[in-house]
């Protein structure tokens, strides 16, 4: 199952958490060669499938294809998430509905400036400010005697809003703004330290100071947003400018200036890690992958490092505890480019440990290289090896292979993952 979409997308984690709960295997194309937001989204082969050009966009592996994100997350759910009566079912359409219709308009209006991609109107920004407190005192009103928004337990009504909330709580809603919604931000804080809700947003930080309209971001974004309009018109005729085809949620993030690469600062490594991870996806690990690997890696551009997660005593159940392994790779999206990863868990439920074997770009742990890469490292404990030791030829093997004695972990092997 491929959902196709850009990194961060707020629409795309609606599914995402869904299937977390789901238990439905999503695999996530948000980046080169697999998606290119702004390319693969307007090829013809895309188009076909996906007519409005859109993400998050939903192919199965019989070929089924969704768009719209409401969509993708519902048939991505399992039925106590859509509501197991016909009553709660309705009841969760209700708050979807809510969440597009009441929810997203005011937000986008207020949030949108602060993030300098779009001009600040203080009669709009105000209107909204007061259109989010109707909303929010409704909720409030709703969860005064509830956990939950239907039922008792977590369904795609909370999936569904608490991702339409998400810019909010994050940019604007500092506490003197929420105070008067303790319901409200009870409810959200519930929700989103569920497993599955954190396996793909990580944690989430509250506002401390509601953001203002950016002018220095918002005049420097306005000539990459001019450029293609300008050309569009000595062009052919009825060609639309790029951002006529995207979303205002999409343009928040298709806007950001690039950010510097992290690895720019490295001399060319001889190592072509697209290369080995194309031999390990399609050829046999220990027959061919392993030697490509070790014949070709550059030990001054590159290192390896054994990771151990340092809070075995909290994992419960074994589903669970992959949430946290796949979690950690979404956030990881950009690094994919410069790192791979074999990562395991050991164990059975309630008696089990998480480590791996990381591949990175450089000699330095490449997570304090950004700071969007920083939300899961310090759970781990981090040991570089020496890559020309017994131990670590052992370890690649093992971990790059899923097979093997694994003597030092003293559990059996349950799964693995890959980050590539």
């Amino acid at each position: 199952l491929t959902l196709y979409t850009y990194p961060e997308n707020w629409r795309a984690f609606k599914a995402q958490i869904a299937a977390q709960y789901s238990g439905a295997r999503l695999k996530i194309a948000s980046a080169s060669p697999a998606f290119t937001f702004g390319q693969t989204n307007r090829s013809p082969a895309f188009l076909s499938n996906f007519p409005l050009g859109k993400v998050p966009a939903y192919q199965g592996d019989d070929g089924f294809c969704l768009f719209e994100s409401n969509a993708i997350a519902h048939y991505l759910s399992n039925d106590a998430l859509r509501g197991s009566t016909p009553q709660a079912s309705a009841q969760v359409l209700q708050w979807v509905s809510f969440a597009d219709s009441e929810i997203i308009p005011p937000a986008s209006a207020w949030v949108f400036p602060t993030l300098g991609i779009m001009q600040f109107n203080k009669q709009a920004t105000e209107q909204a400010k007061e259109e989010v407190k109707r909303v929010l005192a409704i909720l409030n009103q709703h969860l005064n005697t509830r956990t939950f928004l239907v039922g008792e337990r977590v369904s795609l009504a909370d999936i569904t809003v608490v991702c339409s909330l998400l810019w909010l709580y994050k940019q604007v809603l500092e506490p003197a703004f929420r105070q008067p919604y303790p319901n409200v931000s009870r409810w959200f804080l519930t929700c989103v330290n569920q497993p599955q809700f954190k396996a793909i947003l990580g944690e989430v930080k509250l506002c401390e100071k509601m953001a203002q309209f950016d002018a220095k971001k918002f005049a420097e974004m306005q000539p990459k947003k001019e450029a293609p309009a300008k050309k569009e018109k000595s062009g052919k005729e009825g060609a639309a400018p790029a951002e006529e085809e995207m979303d205002e949620c999409e343009a928040v993030l298709a806007s950001e200036p690039k950010a510097k690469d992290p690895f720019a600062h490295l001399p060319k490594s001889s190592f072509v890690m697209d290369e080995f991870k194309r031999k390990y996806s399609n050829e046999d690990t220990l027959a061919v992958a392993l030697p490509y690997f070790w014949d070709h890696f550059d030990r001054e551009g590159f290192s390896i490092w054994y990771a151990e997660y340092r809070f075995p005593e909290e994992l419960t159940m074994s589903f669970m505890s992959c949430n946290l392994i796949t979690g950690m790779f979404q956030r990881l999206d950009k690094l994919r480019k410069n790192a791979f990863a074999s990562v395991i868990l050991f164990g059975t439920n309630n008696d089990s440990c998480i480590s791996g074997i990381w591949v990175f770009r450089g000699q330095e742990l490449a997570f304090t290289l950004s700071e969007d890469w920083q939300i899961d490292y310090e759970s781990y404990t981090w040991r570089k090896l020496d890559v020309d030791s017994e131990e670590c030829k052992t370890m690649v093997k093992e971990y790059f292979a899923w097979e093997g004695e694994f003597k030092h972990v003293g559990k059996p092997f349950n799964q693995g993952k890959i980050f590539k």
